[in-house]
């Protein structure tokens, strides 16, 4: 009898135990869900230096510019986009998403999506403040990303937002393809023997613009081992004719779309470029926006600049 009751005494010592783990108030139940919380939550500080915190992975992201886009459905968060500009053309999926506006976006629209993450850009940070403060204060976060005109600093970009929205594993593979890529593309250009001069117009005539230094296709031309006839100046910059004749160029590259005009431009037909039919147009977006398809813009001029070295 004495044994019965020590025995009985034990299973109710253990029941007792197991109950008191499992209530709400337990020390250790509840240190499990505050680790379990602290992990899912995320803190990612963005271009103007703000701090933004996501308490889980967003569910619904606007993006208000296309290279945000492009990041976002290279990681696998297509479904999750539900708003996009009007500029947005890449992937084709972009084009059936709700569209935001443009440059002047639609605070109202971006709301009735009803977003946990609105992806800006500094670019537009300050034209748009006002816009940008009422998604804030109607509780939306808003991450406003990097402007770059560097490689590396691409990465970064595309690290942060994998981060913001619980895919960084995505994101580091990405960045990975991308670097791989390129240093294939740099290795081929080790063979090069005779470094060509290439000007690149992203503007025609009568308003000519080009890139000098610290720009991507600075930095393309560089990787590929050619060198960027308006090097001299520094960024975006509008350029004299008389300029590209003297520096006489072996190649011209444009970006949007009509490089056969530049053929019969009065006073052209002695530069190298023109005189041997070496003008070839690439896409502007391949060049210009800070996403992935970066790569595909160096190899898209590697091959119109070097032929017979990337296009084997």
């Amino acid at each position: 009898m004495k044994r019965i009751s020590l025995l009985l005494m034990l299973m109710l010592s253990v029941l007792f135990t197991a109950a008191c783990g499992n209530e709400p108030g337990n020390q250790n139940g509840g240190q499990g869900a505050e680790e379990k919380a602290a992990e899912e939550s995320v803190s990612v500080k963005d271009a103007l230096g703000d701090e933004i915190t996501l308490e889980s992975k967003p569910e619904k992201i606007v993006s208000l510019i296309p290279s945000n886009t492009e990041i976002l459905f290279e990681l696998g968060l297509g479904e999750e986009v539900v708003g996009v500009t009007d500029f947005d053309n890449y992937p084709e999926e972009a084009a059936e998403k709700e569209k935001i506006g443009g440059m002047e976006f639609n605070v109202e629209k971006i709301i009735s999506l009803d977003p946990d993450l609105v992806l800006a850009h500094e670019s537009t940070a300050v034209s748009a403040k006002e816009g940008l403060d009422q998604l804030r204060d109607a509780g939306v976060a808003v991450y406003v990303v990097r402007d770059t005109q560097q490689i590396n600093e691409v990465y970064t970009i595309i690290e942060n937002i994998g981060k913001l929205t619980g895919t960084a594993e995505d994101a580091n593979e990405l960045i990975a393809s991308m670097k791989k890529n390129l240093d294939e593309l740099k290795s081929k250009a080790g063979e090069i023997k005779e470094k060509k001069k290439v000007y690149v117009e992203v503007a025609p005539a009568p308003d000519i613009y080009s890139t000098g230094n610290n720009t991507f296709i600075n930095e393309m031309l560089e990787l590929i081992n050619a060198e960027n006839a308006m090097k001299d100046q520094e960024g975006w910059i509008a350029v004299n004719q008389e300029e590209v004749i003297s520096a006489n160029p072996d190649v011209i590259i444009t970006t949007y779309g009509d490089h056969e005009q530049v053929l019969s431009r009065d006073g052209w037909q002695d530069v190298n470029a023109v005189k041997n039919e070496q003008v070839y147009d690439v896409n502007t977006d391949l060049v210009t926006r800070t996403g992935p398809r970066l790569v595909e813009g160096v190899e898209e001029i590697a091959k119109s600049v070097y032929p017979e070295i990337f296009k084997e």
